[in-house]
């Protein structure tokens, strides 16, 4: 794992990532069908898993990443917390509208509590004495007195709560809502005294060990909010991929872990600077991450895979630009003094330090070297850094959509596009939906105005511009002429307007009609026969819209 040097007179030991990191990191272990929440023991010695399609609790042995136990439960369980003594779990069982009560000594059951329909998450009052339990289906939240395991109170909150956090002094709860809004509220009361503004579809939440902030992932607009418990106001939304999940942060609150379950991926915010320094591929529609007590390693429930795997956090990020200069935060035990540290044979500089971790700039490389830390007690390597090419693009497909935005699937294609972090267009950022070292598929934003803007993918080794988006406005259609015709069809028709430049279709009363796009303000096509006489619409279709014009079919004469 790691090579001794000469241990000093004071028998200063060498610096190493975690007991048995080298063996745990990269595991795959197989729980239950549709996994969704992980939550760890205070002292990380097991991981508790709800596997919310096999009505099952996974419990995982840390030591050895292994299912040790598998706990039966009601209809659909979504989440466990666990008393701060860890003694208790609590089970949210959706279906059932149940908290489940396990005696961890044991794994057995306690009491199961009825709650009520839709019980979705639950969190424990720092001082084990409460859970906060929110009912997705009926608006509210359930407060449960654990000393007699019976509800005590419901507060009314947003539509559709989801995430519920406790501060750590345990003075207020956060409920994250379906309807774009965090309940603030007061424990001792029990009553909402702040509604917060998230993004479109909050879901889940963190906060941080000082209790200052609370981070919010939002599935519909795939961003995280960033709430002031001050102020009870959101003071960031920070851009991260499709369809994020539950949010963790590492024990030093450096790092916010989002997984993003559409591209199977992990987000890692360097919440001081709120930016994505990295996306970490994951397995198949990662949901639940639990942060291990030391912060060397993570456990990632894949929703689709029914897998629980093990990720390395040693090194964050653990990718960057072949020319250095990325800020590196490696994570293990007896790092205190570090003398040196390096990228392979390259030193890095040291920018901070302390016992359990070092902060470094990267050196120039190439390729995937090991990290190593040198103190008194010896070297020791912490883990990867994997020196990314810089990034290029060959096209995009399609490559014009409408002003307002599209939830169509645009594909941009280069090289050396795997681990993506953002893609604009223009100044508009585009939702990644899933990445591979060739192309990157998106959804376009809305952007400010119509017209041509370029298109910017930034990976760990750099960025790139190369095609353009075109965004589209609104067609329309000011003539039609001739405005009529025989219904055999085959009269030529010159369309006037605005918006036709990307013309993709030309219908008469629905039937398409072949056309010939002259310029942004002219299309001409011939119309196709129809059976009846009429006034029918004719519809030019863009990215941007359709339009109508009319044309009338009139019978031929005849004997």
């Amino acid at each position: 794992m790691f090579a001794l040097a000469s241990p000093s007179p004071q028998h200063a030991r060498a610096p190493y990532a975690a007991l048995n990191a080298a063996f745990v990191a990269g595991a795959v272990i197989p729980v239950g069908d549709t996994p969704e929440g992980i939550t760890l023991t205070p002292d990380g010695a097991r991981a508790y898993v709800a596997n919310r399609g096999s009505n099952t609790v996974s419990v995982i042995d840390t030591a050895t990443n292994t299912v040790i136990d598998t706990i039966a439960t009601g209809a659909g369980p979504t989440d466990v917390a666990i008393s701060p003594d860890g003694t208790r779990a609590y089970v949210a069982v959706f279906d059932d509208g149940l908290v489940s009560v396990f005696d961890l000594a044991s794994n057995t059951l306690v009491t199961d509590i009825p709650v009520g329909a839709g019980a979705t998450m639950a969190a424990v009052t720092p001082d084990g004495t409460r859970v906060y339990v929110t009912r997705q289906t009926t608006d509210t939240v359930s407060v449960i007195d654990t000393a007699t395991n019976t509800v005590t109170d419901t507060v009314t909150v947003g539509t559709g709560p989801t995430g519920v956090v406790i501060t750590p002094d345990g003075t207020r709860a956060y409920v994250a809502s379906f309807s774009g809004s965090v309940s603030a509220i007061d424990t001792a009361t029990n009553t909402v005294i702040a509604t917060i503004l998230a993004g479109d579809v909050p879901i889940l939440l963190a906060v941080s060990s000082d209790g200052t902030r609370v981070y919010v992932t939002n599935a519909g607009s795939s961003s995280v909010s960033v709430i002031d418990t001050a102020t009870n106001t959101t003071t960031d939304n920070i851009g991260v991929s499709a369809q994020p999940r539950f949010p963790a942060l590492s024990p030093d609150g450096a790092h916010l872990y989002v997984p993003n379950s559409e591209p199977d991926t992990v987000s890692v915010i360097d919440t001081a600077t709120r930016t994505v320094v990295e996306n970490i591929s994951a397995g198949d529609g990662p949901t639940g991450f639990a942060v291990f007590p030391d912060g060397t390693r993570a456990y990632v429930g894949n929703v689709n895979a029914g897998t629980v795997e093990v990720m390395a956090t040693t090194v964050i990020p653990d990718q960057g630009p072949m020319a250095g200069g990325t800020t590196v935060t490696l994570t293990g035990h007896h790092l205190a003094n570090a003398t040196a540290v390096h990228f392979g044979t390259a030193q890095a500089v040291i920018t901070a330090n302390t016992a359990t971790s070092v902060t470094v700039t990267s050196p120039a490389g190439a390729g995937v070297v090991p990290v190593t830390v040198t103190t008194a007690g010896g070297t020791g390597t912490l883990g990867s850094f994997y020196y990314m090419p810089t990034p290029a693009l060959t096209g995009i497909s399609p490559d014009a959509g409408p002003v307002s935005g599209s939830d169509q699937e645009i594909v941009i294609t280069g090289r050396n596009l795997a681990g993506a972090i953002d893609v604009y267009f223009g100044t508009t950022r585009a939702v990644i939906q899933s990445v591979s070292n060739t192309q990157v598929t998106v959804r376009a934003a809305p952007a400010p105005a119509p017209g041509a803007v370029a298109v910017t993918v930034i990976t760990s080794g750099g960025s790139a511009d190369g095609p353009f988006y075109t965004y589209v406005g609104q067609s329309t259609i000011t003539d039609v002429s001739p405005s009529a015709g025989p219904t055999t069809g085959g009269t030529g028709v010159t369309i006037t307007g605005t918006g036709l430049a990307y013309t993709e279709q030309v219908t008469f009363n629905g039937t398409p009609a072949p056309f010939a796009v002259i310029s942004d303000t002219t299309v001409t096509a011939v119309s196709p026969p129809s059976a009846t006489e009429g006034t029918f619409d004719v519809t030019v279709t863009t990215p941007g819209g359709s339009s109508s014009g009319s044309f009338t079919y009139v019978f031929p004469p005849g004997v």
